[in-house]
């Protein structure tokens, strides 16, 4: 279930990340405050090297910050046990990644299922909830497929069906049209848009500015540090 546009669903309170290295501690992030409500639709902008992925990381709950508190759904995930985080993450939180994260031996319909088996939902039933989430993102009749068998935005609307099948209210896109022609790319942008109208917050990051123009919001980091939050009108894209 979305969250309430009202809402907290990230909160952010001087975030910070460091990597050790042989020069020593390089910080990635400098302390960073944000705060996502839930409905927003955001892009998270930069170059490389400006702490945008090392965010993003943090928000999945991938990796741990050296320094300040994040808030998922107002629970401090610092503060939480690693299976109540595993569950929270879960049941919170769908990802897309730009590499589509396929497993090429397995169905669609299994892949899609995937997330479900850890959540020890039986077979039969996640597989039906798997081809409800194919045809949602427009692949009906393609279950039984593999993904060498489809073209590479085909790929990624499986991707995102995976990323729906716990129903999260949180989907978080890294680089989500990075492996995609300019016309696929309109649709899958197309897509998140509809899932944004249905209430799901959707955190993306990117480094392409046609991409980022979709978001309702446009949060900018350089070195580390956010230098801009604006927010913008929505592109225009037509429906897939």
């Amino acid at each position: 279930m979305a969250e309430r546009a009202s809402d907290e669903i990230i909160r952010v309170v001087g975030l910070g990340k460091s990597y050790i290295t042989a020069a020593g501690p390089f910080p990635a992030l400098k302390g960073v405050d944000l705060t996502i409500r839930g409905g927003e639709y955001v892009a998270v902008m930069g170059p490389s090297g400006s702490g945008k992925s090392t965010f993003m990381n943090l928000l999945g709950c991938l990796d741990t910050p050296t320094m300040g508190d994040y808030f998922l759904v107002g629970r401090n995930v610092a503060h939480l046990e690693s299976d109540e985080l595993a569950i929270l993450r879960n049941r919170t939180i769908g990802f897309v990644f730009q590499g589509f994260n396929l497993l090429p031996r397995m169905s669609l319909e299994d892949n899609v299922a995937l997330p479900l088996v850890y959540t020890r939902v039986e077979r039969e039933p996640r597989r039906a909830k798997a081809r409800e989430m194919l045809a949602k993102v427009g692949l009906e009749g393609y279950a039984q497929s593999l993904p060498a068998r489809i073209s590479g935005g085909q790929q990624q609307r499986v991707a995102i069906a995976r990323a729906l099948i716990n129903s999260p209210s949180l989907i978080l896109a890294d680089e989500p049209t990075g492996n995609l022609d300019s016309h696929t790319s309109e649709e899958i942008m197309a897509l998140f848009r509809e899932l944004n109208e249905e209430g799901i917050t959707i955190v993306l990051v990117t480094h392409e500015h046609d991409i980022a123009v979709h978001a309702k919001r446009q949060v900018r980091f350089l070195d580390g540090l956010i230098v801009s939050d604006i927010l913008t009108p929505a592109r225009e894209v037509q429906p897939c």
